[in-house]
């Protein structure tokens, strides 16, 4: 469940077109959410103050779990960029 919480379901490229640059948002496919989710909440365990690894894990995931913490946020910004960037959405090809 935890890793359900932080998966993101939107990113945004970078997309040039015509000399301006951009950021288009896309749907992220479902190999790469979980890639995503696994990477940012061990980016953000080791970034923990907890003594050794599996402290600081366990305190990401059970943040997770509870839909908060720096993995969420990370989710949710994510989302508000691609959410802020909708406009660009039919460069998506």
């Amino acid at each position: 469940q935890a890793l359900e919480n932080s998966k993101p379901i939107l990113q945004v490229k970078s997309r040039r077109v015509g000399g301006a640059t951009y950021q288009v948002p896309i749907e992220v496919a479902p190999n790469t959410r979980r890639a995503l989710a696994f990477r940012w909440i061990i980016e953000f365990a080791r970034k923990r103050g907890e003594k050794t690894m599996k402290e600081r894990l366990a305190g990401e995931l059970i943040d997770c779990y509870n839909k908060q913490g720096s993995t969420i946020k990370r989710r949710e910004d994510t989302h508000r960029m691609a959410d802020a960037n909708k406009a660009f959405a039919h460069f998506r090809f």
